[in-house]
């Protein structure tokens, strides 16, 4: 994929958004090559979390602006319907995915980063959903995700006002969990991504499944979708051991998985 790469470090494989000379616009050949590279990260057993990044300076500035000033009404939902697709299989991804959030995060960028799991920042990096000042509307799921991650309020102030804010402002609103320097923020999304890959991987995707399905339902619901899923680890091999374990005051050397 000429945009988008996957590297593995042990059981975690970073996506790199790979167009720097455009601070990582999406385009629609990049949202394409994000869509393949989510499908191998899916089916490599030994990924167990993902981290999402971008090169150079930016996480990702935005959608491509010099493609998208010539589209037409039908052209433009056709590009907003890709990115929402690709976007929805981020989210929807059975693994925990991190994003790394290294630079610019405007438009599409901070869409992206709303579709992973977990935000991490960079003290330089910028949050902000710029669309109104162009004209238009985001498309990328931003008036969708940004409440539900922030609250009305604060969404309505991002989006309306097209301003950026800071890191800093980020996790005052919870938009992302934490900040560290630009230097420290690959080692500390790798450890975060490590510490959850440690755990017992059909109760984190199963815990994660849960978490995803009772944000878009009512408590009952919910709580029943929780209940399926606590069911369901008790015919693990990993709670029987760590169950066993912790009753034996025993160190579990080690989940296996399954």
């Amino acid at each position: 994929m000429a945009f988008v790469t996957l590297e593995q470090k042990g059981p975690v494989g970073i996506i790199t958004i790979n167009r720097p000379e455009a601070l990582n616009a999406l385009n629609d050949q990049v949202l394409r090559d994000l869509s393949a590279v989510l499908d191998q990260v899916e089916e490599n057993e030994e990924i167990l979390t993902a981290v999402v990044t971008g090169a150079g300076r930016a996480f990702v500035a935005g959608a491509d602006i010099g493609q998208m000033s010539e589209l037409s009404a039908a052209e433009a939902k056709r590009f907003g319907v890709l990115g929402n697709q690709v976007f929805l299989k981020l989210e929807n991804l059975s693994k925990p995915t991190i994003a790394a959030v290294n630079g610019f995060a405007l438009g599409g960028g901070c869409e992206l980063a709303m579709a992973c799991d977990i935000r991490i920042a960079s003290e330089k990096a910028k949050f902000g959903q710029p669309e109104v000042g162009l004209g238009i509307t985001p498309g990328f799921g931003g008036t969708q995700r940004l409440p539900r991650i922030v609250g009305a309020a604060h969404a309505m102030e991002l989006i309306l006002t097209a301003k950026n804010i800071s890191a800093a402002r980020a996790l005052e609103i919870g938009l992302v969990t934490r900040v560290c320097p630009p230097e420290a923020l690959m080692d500390q999304t790798l450890e975060l991504a490590n510490a959850i890959a440690a755990n017992a991987q059909v109760a984190v995707r199963q815990s994660k499944a849960a978490i995803r399905r009772g944000l878009q339902t009512d408590m009952a619901t919910g709580v029943a979708y929780e209940s399926e899923a606590f069911g369901l680890c008790f015919a693990t091999e990993d709670q029987k051991d760590a169950m066993k374990a912790f009753l034996n005051k025993e160190k579990l050397p080690g989940f296996k998985n399954r």
